[in-house]
């Protein structure tokens, strides 16, 4: 394949992230930020002033910055595609081999990376009703790409593709089989392209195939996921039917007692909405102590806050029942991997997650702990049984990667 360019796209509701990557680049080098030309940002599209952030990395030239009004997705992606063609690395260059789109659920249809056509679409809107906040936008991003560029092949990467490997047993609910097939009411799993690529890259830090390693993967940012991993393929996760399910979370409460809901709206005369909103934006860190930024709970612990330090302490008892019931499920465990902004970044978050496990092999070194780093490390004593790991990580290139993979095999398959 000639062409070796892919260009990620990311839609929300109100916001487009997108990169632009040559692959050729990225597989000559291992470094996370190799081939990346640009990458760019695009937020609250339909309001009065919207922002447009753009990085042209393969110029080295400085960031852009528009602030004006962007109607629409059609319209923020025109303003993308005019401010890569600034660059020199326009929608129309023959080196663009395939637009790869961020999808939020695939149901048990789509198990891998697949190219868009109207059945795709077809399938990916019937599911809005178990992702109604999500696919929407996935979709508008999508029919405006393909109006853009009607002649480029279009790969839709699912969130959920990573987790359809769970057993039965890990991903069915136990209520009433009928009725649960009916609804689509199952455990799907979400972030799987950030656990599918930190997963296989935990296992190369240990220099061993993905297919030997038993891997624990904590995926911790404002949303919060942990998978099991066993040799390379998920056998359970902690978000279930939607994201709200598992760990706590920024501002969703992760797992409840179901009657929590009914106790609500019997007594607390709360409608179905208004739980909604109570449970996926007014819970987890935010409310219990206001804040749903670590550093600032941190800061506010060492400042003697009691309701940050509860809220830590809830974080992590949460984390740590993960962490010792996929222990359980995998039987054999080589690796802890952390992961996404607060994985990656809070070394207080870790050293807790861990600690009082040394029956379980782990443990952190607190010097190797504390240092800042955007590399894959491992930050364990040389001692310990079970490798703790800090790992990056970067679904952009697994979505490009995997958008590449497809087409560029759908290409030699009609050489």
């Amino acid at each position: 394949m000639s062409a070796t360019r892919i260009l990620v796209l990311n839609s929300g509701s109100s916001s487009v992230k997108y990169q632009l990557l040559d692959m050729a680049d990225t597989q000559s080098t291992s470094g996370s930020a190799a081939g990346r030309l640009a990458v760019g940002l695009v937020e609250r599209i339909g309001e009065e002033t919207s922002r447009l952030k753009h990085t042209p990395l393969a110029t080295g030239g400085d960031a852009r910055e528009q602030n004006r009004p962007i109607a629409d997705h059609e319209e923020a992606l025109k303003a993308v595609a005019d401010e890569l063609a600034e660059d020199g690395l326009g929608l129309d260059s023959p080196e663009l081999a395939a637009i790869g789109h961020r999808v939020v659920h695939g149901g048990l249809r789509f198990t891998e990376p697949t190219v868009i056509d109207d059945a795709v679409l077809t399938e990916i809107e019937r599911l809005i009703p178990v992702a109604p906040l999500h696919n929407p936008a996935n979709l508008t991003g999508i029919r405006t790409a393909q109006a853009l560029r009607p002649d480029l092949p279009q790969v839709a990467v699912f969130d959920t593709a990573f987790h359809t490997t769970m057993p039965e047993s890990a991903a069915r609910y136990a209520i009433d089989v009928a009725t649960a097939d009916e609804h689509r009411i199952r455990r799907y799993g979400f972030h799987g392209t950030s656990h599918a690529y930190v997963s296989r890259k935990t296992a190369e830090l240990l220099g061993k195939d993905p297919s030997e390693v038993n891997v624990i993967v904590l995926h911790l940012g404002n949303g919060a996921s942990a998978s099991a991993v066993r040799g390379g393929e998920c056998v359970d996760t902690s978000m279930g039917l939607t994201p709200l399910e598992g760990l706590v979370m920024g501002t969703r409460s992760g797992d409840v007692d179901p009657a929590v809901i009914f106790h609500l709206m019997r007594v607390g005369k709360m409608s179905a909405d208004e739980i909604d909103v109570l449970l996926n934006k007014k819970s987890g860190l935010i409310g219990l102590c206001g804040d749903n930024d670590m550093r600032e709970i941190r800061r506010r612990i060492d400042e003697g806050d009691e309701r940050a330090r509860l809220a830590f302490d809830i974080y992590i008892h949460r984390l740590k029942k993960y962490i010792g019931s996929y222990y359980a499920v995998l039987g054999r465990v080589d690796a802890i991997a952390f992961t996404a902004g607060v994985g990656e970044n809070a070394a207080p978050v870790r050293e807790a997650a861990v600690a009082g496990l040394e029956e379980l092999g782990l443990a952190v070194d607190g010097e190797l702990n504390s240092v800042r780093s955007d590399e894959a490390r491992i930050i364990s004593p040389e001692y310990a049984r079970v490798a703790v790991a800090v790992v990056p990580t970067d679904e952009e290139l697994e979505i490009a990667q995997q958008t590449y993979a497809l087409v560029e095999h759908s290409d030699s398959r009609h050489a």
